[in-house]
């Protein structure tokens, strides 16, 4: 199969620290040629790291896609609010597109990419990695081998663990709904997604509960300053103490947040200055933060399927479990642990399935999508994908109605929903 050419939009943690390593895993299958990043130090790096000349790297994605078609597609893994304009212009332009989730935080723009996707029939492949896990792929097959009967409810729990809560939705770019938008569609669009892909029917019914309880001013403690450099009275009590959080740990994970604080000098010196300069030096109850940092969810699906969703930041661990409760039995598994089990009604016996627990980047689902869209591109998209815009689609839309229960406190129809966001179009 013939190496497609790629560009990036976007070198950040996703873009360049997620998917763009395939690339140089797999130069046979995939090369970029091209890249957009305001961050000139960002931008630089991934041209060193991919061997990008210097007339193929811009500032934006506006002089990327102001000229020439410069390859076979496009990876877009800006902010949640840059994606949509990005997204079309590509689309127009004739590249193939793998986008960043979520697709939008306006779900007028979902829909419109949705739609756009199919009348340029271009491979418009979603970045819901989960599905491209052997975790979750393991269970969908169980269940459709029928190991447990007939699906009859579900109940799912997204471990955000406080420190990632801390990090992400409180000091970091996804801790604001107006800038940002809400934390179900920001983290929980994955799990959205992953659901209707179990249960494999559209979702007609959502309710929704939760609210930002713990990470507010009036929750810090006596003599906290605005920042945690600043002479913080509780340093060494505070679990979020901004030097504990970067300074402290170890491990590739570790290292991934020293760059998104400081991504010019990882240092110890230059994470300290970042953290008295930056966003992340800041007290986790002092920030201008306002999505939840708890919620639940229930979803009632077409084939009478009932899922109970829960997220909540307060977790020592991260990850999911999930148990899938079925006519003939039970799965119970543990996406930290690696570890899916799988209970008989009626032999009374259980089955316990181990899978590879070192393999990194969302259970091995970054580079599973990343070898799907290149599959796609190549086939140059007349094969079919996981998460197509059509799909996507659907579990944002599941989200969004989940974020309009909890605000408005009351059931949302999906096909009334539905029906109110189209009559916008017209």
């Amino acid at each position: 199969m013939r190496t497609i050419k790629a560009a990036l939009i976007g070198a950040g943690q996703r873009g360049a620290g997620a998917y763009a390593p395939y690339a140089l895993a797999h130069p046979e299958e995939i090369e970029f040629v091209a890249v957009a990043e305001s961050d000139p130090e960002r931008r630089e790096l991934f041209r060193q790291e991919h061997r990008i000349p210097l007339e193929c790297c811009y500032a934006n994605w506006e002089e990327l896609l102001a000229g020439p078609k410069l390859a076979d597609a496009l990876l877009i893994c800006t902010q949640d609010n840059m994606h949509y304009e990005p997204a079309l212009k590509a689309l127009e332009e004739g590249y193939h597109v793998l986008l960043e989730k979520p697709m939008s935080p306006d779900p007028l723009e979902c829909l419109i990419m949705g739609e756009y996707a199919e009348r340029h029939n271009r491979v418009f492949s979603i970045c819901h990695v989960l599905r491209y896990t052997d975790f979750f792929a393991t269970i969908k097959k169980l269940v459709m081998d029928g190991r447990i009967g007939k699906l009859v409810s579900i109940q799912h729990t997204e471990n955000v663990e406080h420190r990632h809560q801390a990090h992400s939705f409180v000091r970091g770019n996804w801790r604001n709904s107006e800038t940002s938008s809400p934390m179900i569609l920001a983290k929980s669009c994955h799990d959205m997604n992953i659901l209707a892909w179990l249960v494999d029917a559209e979702c007609t019914k959502v309710s929704s509960f939760g609210s930002l309880t713990h990470f507010r001013k009036e929750n810090a403690p006596e003599g906290a300053p605005e920042r945690c450099l600043d002479g913080c009275p509780v340093k060494h009590e505070c679990p979020y103490y901004a030097p504990k959080m970067y300074l402290e740990r170890e491990g590739a994970e570790d290292r991934i947040f020293r760059y998104i604080v400081s991504s010019g000098d990882t240092s110890d010196a230059g994470v300290l200055k970042a953290l008295k300069e930056g966003p992340y030096g800041r007290c986790v109850y002092h920030c201008d933060n306002d999505v939840v940092d708890h919620q639940v969810v229930n979803l009632e699906f077409a084939n009478e399927v009932t899922v109970a969703f829960t997220m909540s930041a307060f977790t020592f661990e991260g990850g999911r479990s999930v148990k899938l409760m079925g006519t003939l039995g039970q799965i119970r598994a543990d996406m930290e642990k690696n570890v899916i089990e799988v209970t008989s009604f009626i032999t009374r016996e259980k089955e316990t399935i181990r899978l590879d627990a070192g393999i990194e980047g969302h259970g091995g689902g970054d580079t599973g999508i990343m070898r799907d869209f290149v599959r796609l591109v190549q086939s140059d998209g007349n094969e079919k994908g996981l998460t197509g815009a059509g799909i996507s689609v659907q579990s944002h839309l599941m989200a969004f109605a989940a974020e309009k229960s909890r605000l408005e406190s009351r059931v949302v129809s999906l096909a009334e929903y539905k029906v109110e966001l189209k009559s916008k179009l017209s």
